[in-house]
């Protein structure tokens, strides 16, 4: 009975991990989000003896020292690791600000690699198969297959996640500890209402079609994860855009990449 830790716990896919999880045999489940009171909420909703909410701002370097202390001070076991945390900005980089491009490289990237060095020594613990070993969920997307015009640094970021953690999966193996990359496309959460600054809510044209449901994410990945999946792409619309990733040539999905992006 080692905890969960999960970032960007306060809504969306994250939110929907803690209502899937909440009711598994975790210890405590640490929710780590920028919003306090968002926290405080899932502690009154799930059990206070069980949510122990970890308020931190990813995309300040800091936040990752505040809970490296946390760790060393109660040296839990981590029995799962899902980093959900993530933004990112429609616009070329040229529109985009240099704050917004920073934070996203920051928390996508930079925080979701901080966060999982600092806890590894925690989920290396002895006796244990691969089966019954811990394991790290990380959320990439299946922007991660190719560049975006319009969406550059998020898709870059999720490349970078997608590499990092099945090179990540491999040199863990060694310890019995499994690392699963998830790819989803377009998910129903308020992230594409931050993603363009209030311009959209919902996704329209063939997005909305591929659209996921958060929970139903949330579950598949969860199940994933515990069969100690390497990949796994959500919904048959993003597999198939990643064998088309490898077998069409960029340049052409790119053009139809760059017509659909005003499509939001």
């Amino acid at each position: 009975m080692g905890i969960a830790i999960v970032t960007g716990a306060s809504s969306g896919i994250g939110e929907a991990f803690i209502k899937l999880i909440a009711g598994e045999d975790y210890e405590k489940i640490w929710v780590i989000a920028r919003r306090e009171d968002k926290l405080l909420a899932l502690a009154e909703a799930y059990g206070k003896e069980k949510i122990v909410p970890v308020s931190a701002d990813l995309t300040d370097p800091s936040s990752i020292d505040i809970i490296s202390r946390k760790l060393s001070e109660e040296k839990p076991v981590i029995e799962l690791l899902i980093n959900c945390a993530g933004m990112g900005k429609r616009g070329t980089v040229e529109d985009n600000s240099l704050e917004d491009i920073t934070d996203t490289i920051e928390l996508n990237c930079v925080a979701l690699t901080r966060l999982t060095k600092v806890c590894i020594p925690y989920m290396i613990t002895e006796g244990r198969t691969f089966k019954t070993g811990p394991r790290i969920l990380n959320i990439a997307s299946s922007a991660a297959f190719l560049p975006q015009p319009g969406f550059n640094v998020y898709a870059a970021s999720k490349a970078y996640v997608e590499s990092f953690s099945r090179a990540l999966q491999f040199e863990l193996r060694k310890h019995n500890i499994g690392v699963t990359t998830v790819c989803p496309g377009p998910v129903k959460t308020g992230f594409l209402k931050k993603a363009t600054d209030n311009k959209a809510g919902e996704f329209t044209g063939i997005r909305a079609l591929c659209a996921a449901d958060p929970d139903k994410l949330a579950k598949a990945s969860y199940k994933a994860c515990k069969r100690g999946r390497g990949l796994y792409v959500y919904k048959i619309s993003q597999k198939a855009l990643h064998v088309a990733s490898k077998i069409i040539p960029s340049a052409w999905i790119l053009w139809v990449e760059k017509v659909t992006m005003k499509q939001f």
